[in-house]
Formats: C-alpha cells, sequence, structure tokens
C-alpha cells in the first residue's frame, strides 16, 4: 500500500466499519483505501497527541477500543478494549495524551480512563462523575487544568457544567459555579476551543447558533456572543450539530440539520468574536464533519446519505466552495484527519 501524508478516518455505525482514506493535500480529493471491521456501533473518535493511538467508543457495544495507528500506511491494529457502563456519544483526550475523556447522553455521565504504555485505554476508569441527561461533549481547554460539559436543551438541562481537570490524576472537581445555564433556549451541544485566545465555542443544538464564552483565569465561563448560523426567515425545523475550527483559529464551520448545510465564520484574531461569512449546502444531517490539518478543505458526512461532501475553504473569509461528493457508507457517525508519517 502506497504511504500518504493525510489520512481521513470515517466511523459508520450501522456498517459496523471505520473507513480509512487518503486525502491529497493539494487537491482536497479523497481516496479510500481500505475498511476495517469494528463490531458493535463505532462512533466517536480522537487521536492522541502523538498520533500513535486512535480511540473509538462503539455505542452498540458499550465499549472503548484503542487503536495502533500505523504512520506509514494508517493501518489500525487493535491494542486495548474496555467495557463501558453506559453508551460514549464523545471521546477525547486531554491535552497531554494521559487520559481518555469520555460522555453518555443518555446515562447522565462522564467517564476519564487512563491509558497504558502503550497508549491502550485502561479499566476500570479513574473518574466516572454523574452530570445530567443530555451529556453531549467533553475537553479540556487549552491549560489542561479545565473540562466542560455541554447539555443540550428539551432532553437535558440546557447548560455546561464546569470542571476542575486534575492532569496527573485524571480526577474531575466541579468548578465555582458548576454549571453554566443560558438564560435562552439554546441547548449546547458540542465545542471547540480558539488555538491562541481564551476563548471557547458552542454549537447550540435547540437555538440553531454558535455561542462563544471567554474563560476566566478560575476556569469559568462568561458569555462573549452568540450567532445564529440560519439565514434571516428561516422558520423550519433544523439543529446544530458539531463544531470545528481551522487550525490556525481564522475560521470556524457549523453543521445544521434540517437546513442541511455548513454556516462559516471569519474569527477576530484579537477577541475571538465571529462574523458569518456564508452557508453552503450540504448532505442530508450533517452530523459529522471536519477540517484538514492545513485549514484548506472541509469534509462534511450526511446522516441520511452516507456520503462525505468535500469543499475548499476560501483564504479570504473561509467561506465554502463545494468541491466533489464521495460515497460512504450506513450512518457515518465521526469524521477525523490527520497528517502522518
Amino acid at each position: 500500500m502506497q504511504s500518504t501524508t493525510v489520512f481521513m478516518y470515517v466511523s459508520f455505525q450501522d456498517d459496523d466499519l471505520i473507513s480509512v482514506f487518503a486525502m491529497e493535500p493539494a487537491t482536497g480529493v479523497i481516496r479510500r483505501l481500505f475498511d476495517l471491521d469494528v463490531p458493535g456501533g463505532p462512533a466517536p473518535m480522537t487521536l492522541s497527541p502523538d498520533r500513535r493511538t486512535l480511540h473509538v467508543g462503539r455505542r452498540g457495544q458499550k465499549a472503548l477500543t484503542s487503536f495502533r495507528v500505523d504512520p506509514r500506511s494508517g493501518e489500525l491494529a487493535e491494542r486495548s478494549t474496555v467495557p463501558l457502563d453506559g453508551e460514549p456519544v464523545y471521546v477525547a483526550m486531554d491535552r497531554a495524551g494521559r487520559f481518555v475523556l469520555s460522555a453518555y447522553y443518555y446515562q447522565s455521565v462522564v467517564g476519564v480512563h487512563g491509558v497504558d504504555g502503550d497508549g491502550g485505554v485502561l479499566a476500570p476508569p479513574v473518574a466516572w462523575r454523574t452530570t445530567a441527561h443530555g451529556a453531549h461533549a467533553i475537553l479540556t481547554d487549552r491549560s489542561n487544568r479545565f473540562a466542560f460539559v455541554p447539555h443540550i436543551a428539551n432532553r437535558g438541562p440546557n447548560a455546561i457544567f464546569q470542571f476542575h481537570f486534575d492532569p496527573t490524576t485524571g480526577q474531575l472537581r466541579a468548578n465555582d459555579p458548576p454549571r453554566v445555564s443560558p438564560s435562552e433556549y439554546l441547548g449546547p451541544r458540542a465545542l471547540v476551543f480558539h488555538p491562541a485566545l481564551d476563548v471557547v465555542y458552542f454549537s447550540d443544538e435547540q437555538a440553531g447558533s454558535v455561542s462563544a464564552y471567554e474563560i476566566a483565569a478560575a476556569g469559568t465561563l462568561t458569555p462573549l456572543q452568540r450567532v445564529s448560523t440560519l439565514p434571516e426567515g428561516y422558520n423550519e425545523p433544523n439543529t446544530c450539530s458539531q463544531i470545528q475550527m481551522t487550525p490556525d483559529g481564522r475560521f470556524l464551520y457549523a453543521p445544521k440539520r434540517g437546513h442541511n448545510s455548513v454556516a462559516s465564520f471569519r474569527v477576530d484574531a484579537a477577541d475571538g468574536r465571529l462574523t458569518p461569512t456564508g452557508r453552503a449546502s450540504t448532505e442530508p444531517v450533517p452530523r459529522a464533519f471536519n477540517v484538514d490539518p492545513d485549514g484548506r478543505f472541509v469534509y462534511a458526512a450526511g446522516l441520511d446519505s452516507g456520503r462525505i461532501a468535500s469543499y475548499q475553504i476560501q483564504p479570504a473569509d473561509g467561506s465554502l466552495v463545494p468541491l466533489e461528493t464521495y460515497e460512504g457508507g450506513r450512518r457515518p457517525m465521526w469524521v477525523l484527519l490527520t497528517r502522518l508519517g
């Protein structure tokens, strides 16, 4: 198999597959290399900071599996699997790569697992904290001392839980206050941190917006801005899904399910505020998407169609120009791109 520089991993939950694609960095063209059978509904994925280990949440099997990543071929080899007391909807590593964090929408829990010297996930979890129904994600901030857990509205408390994170032990301790509760019906779902500013952005599932918060030295959030992802006057059913930012922090993207498009924003380098720059139509129900490592292309997978749509990022304002659409599989749940080798 020919070695490439950039790989894309896509989990197809209903096919019990993780598909591996090669990406051409100059053109954004992707080519399917191989599929890996992963029984039990693979869904959320995260890569270790050293890019040697891919951790995958298996929702149907209620398990967390670690795979060794071949830096030349992109191939995956299972390292370890641990059982879970819940269905993982989100997994992430802390900034130091010592712990795997996970969120459980239906079980109202967030968890933290250690990893062994080879990068494989360990059991039992070092932390297993009850939060509330609708826990949708968990990430640590740039300092690796604080963690935030968004909970949607309607089926959840419409709140962001705030934790102290111990990067040595993996323990989570409630901050003061323990949560931020927006006065409006927003439904915070997913989050992404600015790479240089103490600002974090949340996609608001129910409100169809993006909310920016400033992070204080104590690890607490203060609202900074809220911007709609929808065109003015749009009143049809819609929910926001994931949220991503280019590695340089210049542009931010948020897909919308219902309107079936990806909203683009320019990010102010001084204060992190957002300016809308457009919306690109995409495949039906764009739940999973991501940005390539160079911040030049966006790939969005349609939950209903199973296809993957590609876009080129315009360097002037971050707006998206459609490129090609590729066949994928049933129920794509995660898109992850990385440079290896």
